[in-house]
């Protein structure tokens, strides 16, 4: 295949001519005024300056596929119109009440999302990100239950505030502080480096067993609460086996805690089958925390809760300024109803299909694919140097997603040792983008 670039499906959109500061003068003025803890991805940085729908667009006007969503942020499509024209129409009107006032928007929004809960999840908190969520969520649990400690999983991501820092359970993202109060991790639920892998029925309870054996032996036997995303996302979209929540939430309420769902990567129909991933595990939690997808790139989250849990906050003042933001809650309405409108969650079901059976086509041609998995749009592809080992192989996943970029697609990575490329593009993606993008990876596996 040497010398083969896939090419992109057509697009009737042109780009608007960008006159900012050029490449290098953008460059410089990051280095001089932005953290130098924000990092870049590619070796030679990628300028994105517009974006359109499932494509984004540089300063030269080359058009790549967001086979990443913002990471997993852009769930209708970049810059889509409908949900452009209700920002704009709320901006126009009243862009910040805060809600020590009454407003119309917030409510009809809250309205419209409880409509998509189950169960009596209906009482909702906003606030502006995914790590504000889980934040929120561990003051919840601990306050309702009366209990401190907490169980979250290995391999898990929750966010980077200094509580949610505490939670995840990379140590990449862990700084050298004093962090992880009162929170013990249990084992992932992982069929392809656990012990326990797919073709064996009973692997989610035999999973589900270590929850108990961690409370037993590093709680006083009681917990405030347990925190799982439905689909470990950053870890590398890892899929836990058929039961494993049910027997996980079973043990953690049998001992006095209450059960989280982090839905911020796996929420909002990306799955498929379902609106939220956590009911592919036929269970529903007493608290779910919701970012990312849910306002389109907009800085936007949620937690959902009962109202029984959620009468805890009102112990003492607990205030958020910017949560509930009339144009946050404004566009996180128009996203709703552009994900029923289009179908997108069963979009995301037959693409995702799609994709996964092409995944499987690449990972019967390539040694170097250990393991391909995922749910809907939202998959996963991990490198490794040799099967039998799964010794985790860096260099291969670096050369995919460096290839990637160059052949026009844009792909995540994770997981612990950074050898999985994530696949998680915006929900309005086609069967034409589909088919490049495995052509773009086809491409550059052959290359290895």
């Amino acid at each position: 295949m040497s010398g083969y670039a896939p090419v992109l499906p057509p697009f009737e959109y042109a780009p608007k001519p960008y006159s900012g500061p050029s490449y290098d003068e953008t460059l410089a003025l990051r280095k001089q005024f932005l953290s130098p803890g924000l990092f870049l991805y590619y070796s030679k940085p990628l300028m994105i300056v517009e974006g359109k729908m499932q494509y984004v667009f540089d300063e030269s006007g080359r058009r790549y596929l967001d086979a990443f969503g913002g990471i997993v942020t852009v769930s209708v499509g970049h810059c889509h119109p409908h949900v452009t024209q209700a920002a704009v129409n709320q901006l126009n009107t009243i862009a910040h009440t805060t809600t020590i006032y009454l407003n119309n928007v917030i409510c009809e929004y809250a309205e419209k999302l409880a409509s998509k809960m189950p169960g009596n999840l209906k009482c909702i908190y906003f606030v502006n990100s995914g790590s504000e969520a889980n934040d929120l969520a561990m003051l919840m649990a601990r306050a309702y239950t009366g209990n401190y400690d907490l169980i979250a999983l290995r391999n898990c991501y929750h966010g980077g505030v200094a509580s949610t820092m505490g939670l995840t359970a990379h140590s990449t993202w862990k700084f050298n502080v004093p962090h992880s109060f009162g929170v013990h991790h249990a084992m992932t639920a992982d069929p392809y480096r656990g012990p326990w892998g797919r073709n064996d029925p009973e692997a989610g309870k035999k999973y589900a067993a270590d929850v108990k054996d961690l409370i037993m032996n590093a709680t006083p036997g009681k917990v405030a609460g347990f925190f799982a995303e439905s689909i470990q996302g950053v870890g590398g979209v890892v899929v836990f086996p058929d039961g494993y929540l049910k027997e996980a939430y079973r043990i953690v309420r049998e001992h006095g805690g209450v059960c989280i769902a982090d839905e911020v990567q796996a929420g909002f129909g990306r799955t498929g089958t379902h609106y939220w991933g956590f009911e592919r595990q036929g269970v529903i939690p007493d608290i779910v925390t919701m970012a990312k997808s849910i306002g389109n790139g907009a800085p936007l989250a949620a937690v959902v809760t009962t109202p029984e849990i959620a009468k805890t906050l009102s112990q003492r003042i607990h205030f958020n300024t910017f949560g509930g933001n009339p144009v946050s809650c404004a566009i996180g309405k128009a996203v709703l109803e552009v994900i029923d409108r289009e179908g997108l969650q069963e979009r995301c079901r037959v693409l995702g299909g799609r994709l996964l059976d092409g995944f499987r086509k690449l990972h019967l041609k390539y040694p170097v694919i250990g393991d391909v998995r995922g749910a809907g749009l939202m998959a996963a592809m991990e490198f490794v140097a040799d099967r039998e080992s799964k010794e985790p192989n860096k260099a291969a996943c670096v050369h995919v997603f460096e290839r990637a970029r160059e052949l026009g697609a844009l792909v995540g990575k994770g997981g612990l040792y950074g050898n999985i490329i994530r696949i998680t593009p915006p929900m309005c993606v086609t069967e034409a983008d589909i088919d490049f993008l495995l052509e773009v990876l086809d491409t550059a596996l052959a290359e290895i």
